[in-house]
């Protein structure tokens, strides 16, 4: 399979989350092909809650904590982006939900990448369409 582009991952402060890069970033590459595209460029960040809301407050406006930030990055060769993530968030969600922390953080990883693609979470019908995508995506790591 072509990968074409690259999928960084960037860890800040916090323990490497980031298990089976290689995996990884075979899934997230079929993910984008799934969608007719490539990736470009694509950087995954973990860091802790603390980081990830200044990104929050400062670009989006928002006060509050939250799992994933997505930024895209404008490209011609196909995806690009920077996924911020929290570590602080997954952990506390994969208890809340669960799950393991690997499958909370993957599951965040695709929907930032599920928004690189162009899909939104801002009506619940949006949301529940993105969650069923996950779910989808989840189920062929």
């Amino acid at each position: 399979m072509a990968t074409s582009g690259t999928i960084g991952f960037i860890v800040q402060d916090v323990p490497d989350a980031f298990r089976d890069r290689k995996h990884l970033r075979q899934w997230l590459y079929r993910v984008a092909q799934d969608h007719g595209t490539r990736i470009d460029a694509v950087s995954y960040v973990l860091m802790d809650d603390r980081a990830l809301l200044k990104y929050n407050r400062d670009f989006l406006q928002h006060d509050d904590l939250t799992d994933v930030i997505t930024f895209p990055v404008e490209s011609n060769n196909g995806v690009s982006g920077d996924v911020l993530i929290s570590y602080d968030r997954i952990r506390e969600n994969a208890s809340t939900f669960g799950v393991s922390a690997q499958h909370e953080l993957r599951r965040v990883m695709v929907h930032g990448l599920l928004h690189l693609l162009g899909h939104s979470d801002k009506t619940k019908a949006q949301k529940e369409a993105m969650r069923v995508l996950e779910d989808k995506y989840l189920a062929r790591f």
